[in-house]
Protein backbone atom coordinates (compact mmCIF):
# COMPACT_ATOMS: atom_id res chain seq x y z
CA UNK A 1 0.00 0.00 0.00
CA UNK A 2 1.13 3.30 -1.12
CA UNK A 3 0.35 6.12 1.04
CA UNK A 4 0.01 10.26 0.25
CA UNK A 5 1.31 12.29 2.80
CA UNK A 6 1.51 15.97 0.59
CA UNK A 7 -0.97 18.05 -0.11
CA UNK A 8 -1.47 17.11 -3.78
CA UNK A 9 -2.08 14.10 -6.40
CA UNK A 10 1.02 12.13 -7.29
CA UNK A 11 0.74 11.49 -11.02
CA UNK A 12 3.49 8.64 -11.93
CA UNK A 13 4.23 8.55 -15.77
CA UNK A 14 5.98 6.73 -17.99
CA UNK A 15 8.90 8.04 -20.56
CA UNK A 16 6.06 8.66 -23.15
CA UNK A 17 4.68 10.88 -20.04
CA UNK A 18 1.37 8.53 -20.35
CA UNK A 19 -0.54 8.35 -16.57
CA UNK A 20 0.44 4.99 -15.16
CA UNK A 21 -0.80 5.60 -11.64
CA UNK A 22 -2.10 8.48 -9.22
CA UNK A 23 -1.95 8.65 -5.85
CA UNK A 24 -4.40 10.99 -4.30
CA UNK A 25 -3.81 12.32 -0.91
CA UNK A 26 -4.65 11.32 2.00
CA UNK A 27 -5.97 15.23 3.27
CA UNK A 28 -3.23 15.31 6.05
CA UNK A 29 0.39 16.21 5.62
CA UNK A 30 3.18 15.11 7.29
CA UNK A 31 5.64 18.29 8.17
CA UNK A 32 8.41 19.52 10.06
CA UNK A 33 7.99 21.88 13.06
CA UNK A 34 9.92 24.93 12.59
CA UNK A 35 10.98 28.51 13.95
CA UNK A 36 12.84 31.29 12.34
CA UNK A 37 15.14 33.00 14.26
CA UNK A 38 16.98 36.02 13.52
CA UNK A 39 20.74 36.24 12.00
CA UNK A 40 21.23 39.99 11.63
CA UNK A 41 21.35 42.30 8.27
CA UNK A 42 23.22 42.32 4.79
CA UNK A 43 22.84 45.31 2.96
CA UNK A 44 19.80 46.42 5.07
CA UNK A 45 18.34 42.87 4.21
CA UNK A 46 16.89 40.81 7.09
CA UNK A 47 18.63 37.65 7.45
CA UNK A 48 17.28 34.31 9.11
CA UNK A 49 17.59 31.00 9.79
CA UNK A 50 15.01 28.36 10.31
CA UNK A 51 15.59 25.31 12.55
CA UNK A 52 13.28 22.40 11.39
CA UNK A 53 12.20 20.05 14.70
CA UNK A 54 10.14 17.15 15.40
CA UNK A 55 7.56 16.01 12.33
CA UNK A 56 4.28 16.23 12.90
CA UNK A 57 1.18 13.77 11.45
CA UNK A 58 3.85 11.07 11.03
CA UNK A 59 1.97 7.93 11.14
CA UNK A 60 3.64 4.65 13.11
CA UNK A 61 5.63 2.19 10.77
CA UNK A 62 3.50 -0.37 9.58
CA UNK A 63 4.87 -3.30 7.03
CA UNK A 64 4.03 -2.88 3.86
CA UNK A 65 3.01 0.62 3.49
CA UNK A 66 4.90 3.36 1.90
CA UNK A 67 4.44 6.86 3.24
CA UNK A 68 5.10 9.57 0.21
CA UNK A 69 6.29 13.21 1.92
CA UNK A 70 8.50 15.45 0.91
CA UNK A 71 12.16 15.68 0.63
CA UNK A 72 12.92 17.80 3.71
CA UNK A 73 10.87 15.12 5.40
CA UNK A 74 12.33 12.02 4.44
CA UNK A 75 15.91 13.95 5.08
CA UNK A 76 14.98 14.67 8.43
CA UNK A 77 14.41 10.70 9.58
CA UNK A 78 16.56 8.67 7.92
CA UNK A 79 15.90 5.78 10.17
CA UNK A 80 12.24 5.57 8.45
CA UNK A 81 12.71 2.81 6.18
CA UNK A 82 8.97 3.38 4.73
CA UNK A 83 9.31 7.22 3.36
CA UNK A 84 9.15 7.61 -0.41
CA UNK A 85 9.79 11.03 -2.39
CA UNK A 86 8.50 11.47 -5.84
CA UNK A 87 12.06 11.31 -8.20
CA UNK A 88 12.11 11.93 -11.65
CA UNK A 89 10.39 14.94 -11.94
CA UNK A 90 8.41 15.35 -15.51
CA UNK A 91 7.85 18.23 -16.72
CA UNK A 92 5.62 19.65 -19.38
CA UNK A 93 6.51 21.87 -22.87
CA UNK A 94 6.27 25.01 -20.67
CA UNK A 95 8.51 23.49 -18.19
CA UNK A 96 5.66 23.04 -15.34
CA UNK A 97 5.64 19.97 -13.43
CA UNK A 98 3.14 17.36 -14.69
CA UNK A 99 4.45 14.13 -12.70
CA UNK A 100 7.01 12.09 -11.94
CA UNK A 101 8.59 8.61 -13.11
CA UNK A 102 9.28 6.68 -9.93
CA UNK A 103 9.15 6.96 -5.73
CA UNK A 104 12.81 7.76 -4.25
CA UNK A 105 13.90 5.58 -1.45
Amino acid sequence: MIKNFTPHPINILDTDNKEIATIAPEGVSIRLESSTKNQGRHNGIPLTKTVFGKPTGLPELKPGTLLVVSQLVKSALPGRSDLVVPAEVARDEKGRIIGCRSLGI
